[in-house]
């Protein structure tokens, strides 16, 4: 049988399928909903950042106390992101994403009509793993179509994908802003509701229906191979060292044994089991994939302590308001949009990861000499040196992943890149947590850019010895 023909038999087979009719190719009715879907995990990750000194004096708590919403959201999207991607390639893409909408929607609801502190944590926790099925699944939609027009996926597709995520973690502070000095930050909560609901419908009728996944032996249905013990121990050894790091000022020393114990457990069972949850064996073995996760998580460390310290440092310190600090942090959000474009057009990985690192130890170092009398030209460079490595390096490391990871699982690649960045942030947290303690003043910050110093030489070091970027420079 001719191969043309057979692929329009199955294109035929797609445009009539339950869920909608199929898009021609990969045109704008596929990408839409999928790009929408993708930036609502990054866009929450970072809008929130000027709303916690408000949330904060609204329920009498301190900046320790806030930064669990920072953190909730992360280690759920730590765990929920291979997971869900996992979910995805068994069960079908399509119902992944739209059962992760259906979740983001409950937790926009959760969040705006909150009574208590408590509710809002809740909130946040069902908005990491409703917002992490977006982009794994939109990864295996791709895949997907690939396998049915017999092609790849174009990188002008993926390119479109990293940006939403870039971009929309970039604008985030900004947004926040103006969310919160017009509406109070409830609407920080609330704009889940209409861009879920959105991308819902755009989903509906847009995302063909999931092919057929493969069949078991003897044509019986695919086992749900998703090592459901390794993800078990996955996220208790997360979930205790967040309790220990949320708290270094006091620290819960008896936090560190059960962190130890499940952490052994988890690599003792990964090596073991046939289809682990971590393929440990293959990171050992990779040693240029793995120097890659160490780079982005030490990365977004840094550029989260500054989304989220340096936001609320212009609130409590210099005494600035929600909206106002969303300007400030305007540069930041320009220079990492644009320079995500343009790190997506380089062909070399190399030189934006070390003009990257270059600059986000200038940043923290200009960081350690802001004062509450500091000019405000020098706090609008702060932003721009902490947004244009953000938008090289996140769109240099992606490049990194897909250039070092095993075709056959960039899946799964993919999903512990996000794991690292995401464990970044919770560490983040956990660093502004101690800097400041209840409020946000100069000495704190000054704490806090002092450690980004060492951490972005450190960087510097492990992005300027790495052969295998060297090699592709």
């Amino acid at each position: 049988m001719p191969v043309p023909d057979a692929r329009a038999g199955a294109s035929a087979a797609r445009t009539s399928a339950p869920g909608g009719p199929g898009p021609a190719g990969f045109g704008a009715r596929l990408t839409t909903p999928l790009l929408l879907g993708s930036l609502l995990n990054p866009l929450n990750t970072t809008m929130i950042s000027t709303a916690l000194v408000a949330i904060g004096r609204d329920f009498g708590i301190g900046a320790a106390d806030t930064a669990w919403l920072i953190s909730v959201l992360y280690l759920a999207s730590a765990v929920g992101q291979p997971v869900l991607g996992k979910l995805a390639d068994v069960i079908g893409p399509r119902r992944v994403f739209l059962a992760g909408l259906l979740v983001v929607l409950a937790s926009g609801l959760v969040g705006t009509l909150a009574p208590d502190f408590g509710w809002l944590v809740v909130s946040r926790l069902l908005l990491g793993i409703g917002t992490s099925a977006a982009y794994p699944a939109a990864m295996s939609v791709l895949r997907d179509e690939s396998r049915r027009l017999g092609r790849p996926t174009p990188r002008t597709v993926l390119a479109r994908l990293s940006f939403a995520g870039i971009g929309s973690t970039a604008v985030g502070p900004t947004l926040g802003g103006v969310l919160v000095g017009a509406f109070g930050w409830r609407a920080i909560f609330a704009v889940n509701i209409p861009m879920a609901l959105l991308a819902l419908a755009f989903a509906l009728v847009w995302i063909p229906a999931d092919p057929p996944r493969a069949a078991g032996a003897a044509g019986a249905p695919p086992k749900l191979a998703i090592d459901p013990l390794g993800i078990g121990l996955f996220a208790t050894a997360l979930t205790f060292l967040c309790f220990f790091l949320l708290d270094l000022s006091d620290p819960v020393w008896w936090l560190l044994a059960p962190f130890a114990a499940a952490t052994a457990a988890l690599v003792t069972w990964q090596l073991r089991t046939p289809a682990p949850f971590i393929d440990l064996r293959m990171i050992a073995r990779n040693g240029p994939l793995a120097r890659t996760y160490l780079r982005h998580g030490l990365s977004y460390l840094q550029i989260y302590c500054v989304m989220y310290g340096y936001t609320q440092w212009l609130e409590e310190a210099r005494g600035f308001s929600s909206g106002a600090t969303g300007l400030v942090m305007l540069p930041m959000s320009l220079s990492a949009l644009v320079c995500s474009l343009a790190g997506a057009r380089t062909r070399g990985i190399r030189a934006p990861l070390l003009a990257g690192a270059v600059l986000l130890t200038a940043g923290a170092g200009v960081l350690a000499l802001v004062s509450g009398d500091t000019p405000l030209a020098v706090l609008l460079l702060v932003g721009a040196c902490f947004g244009i490595p953000q938008g090289f390096i996140g769109t240099s490391n992606q490049a990194a992943v897909q250039q070092h990871a095993p075709a056959e699982s960039i899946g799964s690649a993919a999903g512990l890149q996000r794991t690292a960045q995401y464990i970044g942030a919770i560490t983040a947290s956990s660093l502004i947590a101690l800097a400041y303690g209840r409020q946000a003043d100069d000495s704190g910050m000054h704490l806090m850019a002092g450690v980004s110093v060492v951490l972005g030489a450190g960087l510097l070091v492990l992005t300027l010895t790495d052969r295998a970027l060297r090699a592709r420079a």
